[in-house]
């Protein structure tokens, strides 16, 4: 089972905690990320090291593809929840579309996904 890890657990991670679940994921290669985490990782104020030790890091991770397709979806996706009565950023969106394609969980601390899982057969991973 392979897991897109959301910015919150990065973020925490950076920071000492929730260090070992996500090592572990990291060590059997089980953590995927999705562009858009990528991008909001590098956007932080970061020393030319920490951002050399950042870009090393997700150079080693994989990456869920996103052609023209995937953004369709993720589109559709942000439509069928606003339906719902549930409003989802774009991110988020396409961070829950790069789980569900790739049959993965999503770990995040945003509280999002947990309603996107009850419109959607989105996972959530709990460590």
């Amino acid at each position: 089972m392979s897991v897109v890890v959301d910015t919150s657990i990065w973020i925490e991670y950076f920071r000492g905690k929730g260090a070992a679940e996500l090592d572990q994921l990291l060590n059997e290669g089980l953590a995927v990320i999705a562009p858009v985490v990528a991008a909001e990782l590098f956007s932080a104020p970061l020393t030319r090291a920490e951002r050399r030790e950042l870009g090393a890091l997700l150079a080693n991770l994989p990456i869920h593809p996103t052609p023209l397709a995937h953004w369709l979806s993720v589109g559709q996706l942000r439509a069928e929840l606003s339906r719902g009565g549930l409003q989802v950023s774009t991110p988020d969106a396409h961070v829950a579309r790069c789980a569900l394609e790739s049959e993965s969980h999503v770990w995040s601390r945003d509280n999002v996904f947990q309603r996107i899982a009850k419109h959607t057969e989105l996972k959530l991973f709990r460590p």
